[in-house]
């Protein structure tokens, strides 16, 4: 078989899956072994995905210790489904839920959540273009909120919290979406975290939840009041099997796991980030000729944002790059300028190949 030529994809996601993961995904896709048929045709019902299921769980478990009272589930409908699950399951009409606007997501989260109930923007860097996060003291929170909601990484932006924010005894919810499983979570912290897997943790078409039980059991109280897809109780007592989940995919996070901790668990990964990221920005902060578009205490590991001193200074830059096999280093569309994702199956030589790339594209255009 020919060798097959990969670029580097800088894309905010689907992201870089790890080469292995692919090739056993690869060998297996006519017939898993032992089953005599692809993972994309057995049932759902199965005992083999019963198998395949138990197994990522319990994976998943190991890696993020995660603690006995809490399920974890699932899903689908990506994490812009959860932005409308999460109120509609605990956000009663009496009630205020508390929103950490940090982002262009959490706007969006803030949007779904208002349509089901009271929301109360507990602290909101929108007015800066979302160029910092907001600070502990920033943030004003309802006393007996129904739930603390965050977004843990700013996809758009390049801003990430290190540590989840303290807010008291209400349950905080995490949006960790593009930095799940990228560094050590502290799962005890929070009472609900989601994630779609195509960032860090596999392909799009899954959603992890993680959720506590007595969530579950809130989530429960109001289930008949919901429609049945929407409820996380329902999700849990049938072990994300309600429907047919997305087998493929749930499948593929299972090799991720195992990569993973193949790898020495979350982390090394952690450390590994850490070092890709800071030589990135090491590169920005060099000369100045390269301007990173986040505060440097919140920058993120995994999204990192930055300008040139004119849009056709910065769409040169693309098209080089992407000619030179350094592919999705455009901005969001919403706020342009350049953007390189970094998440866990990137490699580093991948980073040092851009910054090589920036160093001779200053020294030409500079």
């Amino acid at each position: 078989m020919p060798t097959v030529h990969r670029i580097h994809n800088f894309s905010a996601g689907p992201a870089m899956m790890p080469v292995p993961v692919l090739e056993e995904m690869q060998r297996d896709l006519v017939s898993l072994p032992g089953v005599g048929m692809s993972i994309l045709e057995i049932s759902h019902r199965s005992k083999a995905f019963e198998a395949i299921l138990a197994e990522t769980e319990a994976d998943i478990r190991a890696l993020a210790t995660v603690p006995s009272n809490y399920r974890v589930l699932f899903l689908q409908g990506g994490a812009s489904l959860q932005f409308s699950m999460v109120p509609m399951n605990f956000l009663a009409s009496s009630a205020t839920a508390d929103y950490i606007d940090s982002g262009s997501w959490a706007d969006k989260a803030i949007k779904e959540a208002a349509k089901v109930g009271t929301v109360n923007i507990a602290g909101s860097t929108k007015a800066e273009r979302y160029g910092r996060l907001p600070a502990q003291s920033e943030l004003r929170l309802t006393p007996g909120a129904a739930y603390v909601h965050m977004t843990a990484n700013n996809t758009i932006e390049g801003t990430e919290f290190k540590r989840p924010p303290d807010v008291g005894s209400a349950p905080l919810v995490s949006d960790s979406s593009s930095d799940m499983f990228s560094r050590p979570i502290d799962v005890s912290r929070h009472a609900l975290i989601y994630a779609g897997a195509q960032k860090n943790m596999g392909p799009a078409g899954v959603t992890i939840v993680i959720i506590r039980d007595d969530l579950v059991s809130r989530s429960g109280v109001r289930k008949a009041s919901l429609p049945t897809m929407l409820s996380y109780a329902v999700h849990a007592e049938n072990k994300s099997l309600y429907n047919t989940p997305a087998v493929f995919a749930i499948y593929a996070v299972g090799l991720v796991m195992k990569w993973l901790s193949a790898q020495g668990g979350l982390s090394v990964m952690g450390k590994r980030n850490e070092r890709k990221a800071g030589k990135l920005y090491a590169e920005i902060d060099r000369t100045g000729f390269y301007r990173g578009t986040a505060r440097k205490e919140d920058r993120s590991l995994m999204n990192v944002t930055f300008r040139l001193s004119s849009e056709a200074l910065e769409k040169l830059l693309i098209k080089e790059a992407t000619a030179a096999g350094l592919d999705g280093l455009e901005g969001h569309r919403s706020v342009g300028g350049l953007r390189a994702s970094l998440y866990n199956a990137f490699p580093e030589e991948g980073v040092d190949e851009l910054v090589a790339f920036m160093k001779e594209f200053e020294r030409r255009n500079g």
